[in-house]
């Protein structure tokens, strides 16, 4: 298979239907689900950022878990989550994060929609047109996410 049509298998599922994780406990079930399938392989990619390269490992799946929820629960203080989109509930491929801090645009946009802060995908995710720059508190939270592995 070419990049071409990789690109487009990708740009497909990113543009295809997505389930909205309504709850708190659906996203814990969510997490769930990636973490107990060790067998799965997966990029991390945050948006406006190089896409990656390389799929995660385990540990930093993980850890990119755990940080993520931290912020999304921290800095999304509702008691809804509503901010994470996942083209299948049971058997996910491809996983929308919005950044909490950017949820005005994202409600009531017209024409364009936004694009999410952050994907977890099992396709190597393309470099994504952005509307905007990733907002440079969000840039100095992904890059020091990993920094204690480099």
């Amino acid at each position: 298979m070419s990049n071409t049509e990789k690109n487009l298998d990708f740009l497909h599922v990113f543009r295809g239907g997505f389930q909205g994780i309504l709850r708190w406990p659906q996203l814990d079930q969510l997490w769930e689900t990636l973490l107990n399938d060790k067998q799965s392989q997966w990029y991390l990619y945050a948006v406006g950022e190089p896409p990656p390269e390389q799929v995660a490992t385990y540990a930093e799946l993980k850890q990119f878990i755990q940080q993520l929820d931290h912020l999304l629960r921290h800095e999304h203080a509702e008691d809804y989550c509503g901010i994470v989109y996942v083209d299948h509930f049971q058997q996910p491929s491809l996983i929308k994060i919005f950044d909490p801090h950017n949820l005005g645009t994202m409600c009531g946009s017209k024409g364009m929609q936004p694009l999410p802060a952050w994907i977890i995908s099992k396709l190597k995710p393309i470099d994504l047109p952005h509307t905007l720059p990733m907002p440079q508190n969000r840039r100095r939270w992904w890059q020091q996410l990993f920094a204690s592995h480099t």
